[in-house]
C-alpha cells in the first residue's frame, strides 16, 4: 500500500494544474501525423518536443530511438533502491490524421478549453493520457519528499501506433535490455464511462488473411460456359458458409484448442457493468446482436476468439448484368484471438483448413499479414491489485473490469519483455478516438495524474 498522501497530492496537482494544461496544449498543436508522408518533419518535432519535455520534469535519461519510419522516446527515472521493482509505461506521440473539414468545430491541433474539456487531435489518443505521467510523478516526489521514485521508471513513447506499429516489435526486440521490466503499463485504453471507472486486463489477438481464387484465364461467357468449368466466385462463397457452424463457432478444426475459458468470477465481474445492449447496438448501428451462442454480448467481444469476413468481391460489380463467369474472386479474413492462442497456430490451422476446401480448377492461395499475440493479466496478481487500489484512492469509488475487444502493440511488450501487461487510462467512449471533435475529461485526466502520483509507491511495496 502506498504512503503517498492524497491531501499532499492533491494540493500539488492543483497548484499546477494551469500550466500543466497548457504543456499539454503546446504538445497538441504539433500536428504528428504519422500515416501522412507530409507530416513525418511534425512526428520528428513531438519526439523531440517530448523528450525535452520529460528531461524537464526530472528524467535523467532521454533518448530518441530512430527507426525506419518515425522516431519513439524512451526515458528513464533509476529509483535509487536495489530492490525497487521496475515499470516500463507504454504510449504512443503520434495522432490520427485530422482537418477541420471533416467536421471539427474548431482547428483540431489548436486546442480549446470548453465546458471541462479540452478539445484537440491527440488530447485522448494518446498524448493526454501519455502526459498525465509527467505531473503524476511530480506529486509523487512532491508528496513523499523523495528525490527519485519508488520504482524503477521507464517510458516507452512509440511515434507509430496509429500506423500500425510496423517497426515496435523490432524496436523491442532491439533494445530488450534497456526495455527490461517488472511490469508494463499501458496508458493507451479508456473506462467504461465516466460514472464507472475501470480497469483493463486483457486485449485479444489477431490473425488476418487474404485468399484469393483463380479460375478461367479471363471472364467468359456464363451461358457458354457456366456449369461446365469452376467457378471462383462460388469457391469463395462455399468457403465463407463454411467458416462457422450452425451455432456461431468457428468451424475450423483446432482453433479453439488451449483457449482461456472465462471463470465464474470473471463472468460476475461482466455482469456487474451497466450494460444496456440495445443502446450498444445503436452505437453499433446494428439492429440485433449475434455470435457464438452460450455467450453474452459482452463475452464475445471480449473474451471469446472469432472469425470475420471483412471483404468479398469476385467477378462484375457495375451496373446491371454481365452474364460472366468470373477469372477470380477474393475473400479477406480476420481472427480475434484470445489468450492461450498463438496467431502463427491460427495461420496454419486456417491455411490447412482453406487447403482442403480447395476445388479442382481453382488455384487457391492464402497469404497472412503479421500477427498479434493476445495479452491477460490475472486478476489476482498484485501489480494489477496496486493499479485498481490507486484508481480507487483517486476515484473514490469501487473500480470495475474490463477486457478490449481489439489488438494493439501490447502484446510485443509482453511477448519480447516476458513481464505481465496492465492497462491504465482514463479515456471514455464519448471522447471520439479517431473522430472530429476529439476531447479529454479534463477532471478524468486529473484522476489519471493523482493515480499515478499513487501508483508508484504502491507498486514499490506490492512486488
Amino acid at each position: 500500500m502506498s504512503d503517498t498522501p492524497d491531501s499532499a497530492v492533491r494540493t500539488y496537482m492543483d497548484q499546477h494544474r494551469e500550466s500543466f494544461l497548457e504543456d499539454l496544449a503546446d504538445w497538441l498543436r504539433i500536428p504528428s501525423v504519422s500515416a501522412q508522408p507530409e507530416h513525418a518533419a511534425d512526428v520528428r518535432r513531438s519526439a523531440d518536443w517530448l523528450a525535452a519535455t520529460l528531461r524537464g520534469t526530472g528524467f535523467p535519461v532521454t533518448e530518441i530511438l530512430d527507426t525506419p519510419g518515425a522516431p519513439a522516446v524512451f526515458a528513464e527515472w533509476p529509483s535509487g533502491d536495489p530492490q525497487a521493482p521496475t515499470v516500463l509505461v507504454y504510449g504512443h506521440h503520434d495522432v490520427q490524421p485530422a482537418a477541420v473539414e471533416d467536421g471539427w468545430r474548431t482547428d483540431p491541433f489548436e486546442p480549446v478549453v470548453r465546458d471541462g474539456r479540452m478539445y484537440g487531435r491527440g488530447a485522448a489518443d494518446d498524448k493526454g493520457q501519455v502526459f498525465f505521467h509527467t505531473l503524476g510523478v511530480r506529486a509523487h516526489l512532491a508528496a513523499t519528499g523523495r528525490t527519485a521514485p519508488a520504482v524503477n521508471l521507464k517510458l516507452l513513447i512509440e511515434g507509430e501506433e496509429e500506423s500500425g506499429s510496423p517497426h515496435f516489435r523490432d524496436l523491442v526486440e532491439q533494445h530488450a535490455g534497456r526495455f527490461a521490466a517488472d511490469v508494463v503499463i499501458v496508458s493507451d485504453t479508456g473506462m467504461w464511462s465516466e460514472t464507472t471507472p475501470t480497469v483493463c486486463t486483457g486485449m485479444r489477438g489477431l490473425a488476418e488473411c487474404e485468399i484469393t481464387f483463380a479460375g478461367p484465364g479471363q471472364d467468359i461467357h456464363s451461358g457458354s460456359f457456366g456449369g461446365a468449368v469452376p467457378n471462383p466466385a462460388t469457391a469463395a462463397a462455399r468457403l465463407v458458409a463454411a467458416l462457422h457452424d450452425d451455432r456461431g463457432r468457428v468451424a475450423v478444426p483446432g482453433f479453439y484448442d488451449g483457449v482461456a475459458e472465462l471463470t465464474d468470477a470473471e463472468r460476475d465481474l461482466f455482469a456487474e457493468l451497466p450494460f444496456d445492449e440495445d443502446e450498444w447496438l445503436r452505437t453499433a448501428k446494428s439492429r440485433a446482436a449475434a455470435g457464438e451462442q452460450g455467450h453474452t454480448t459482452l463475452e464475445r467481444i471480449w473474451a471469446r476468439p472469432t472469425a470475420e469476413v471483412n471483404g468479398i468481391g469476385g467477378g462484375y460489380q457495375g451496373a446491371g448484368g454481365k452474364t460472366v463467369v468470373p477469372s477470380s474472386a477474393m475473400v479477406k479474413l480476420s481472427f480475434r484471438l484470445v489468450a492461450g492462442q498463438d496467431p502463427v497456430r491460427i495461420e496454419k490451422l486456417v491455411t490447412e483448413w482453406a487447403a482442403e476446401r480447395a476445388e479442382p480448377g481453382i488455384r487457391q492461395v492464402v497469404t497472412f499479414g503479421a500477427g498479434t499475440r493476445p495479452c491477460l493479466t490475472p486478476l489476482d496478481h498484485p501489480a494489477l491489485q496496486s493499479v485498481v487500489r490507486a484508481m480507487g484512492r483517486a476515484f473514490g469509488e469501487k473500480i470495475r473490469f474490463t477486457r478490449e475487444g481489439g489488438s494493439g502493440p501490447a502484446a510485443d511488450l509482453q511477448d519480447v519483455l516476458g513481464a505481465p501487461v496492465l492497462f491504465l487510462g482514463i479515456s471514455v467512449p464519448s471522447d471520439g478516438w479517431h473522430a472530429p471533435n476529439e476531447k479529454v475529461e479534463l477532471d478524468l485526466l486529473f484522476k489519471g495524474v493523482e493515480t499515478t502520483a499513487y501508483l508508484w509507491g504502491d507498486l514499490a511495496a506490492s512486488l
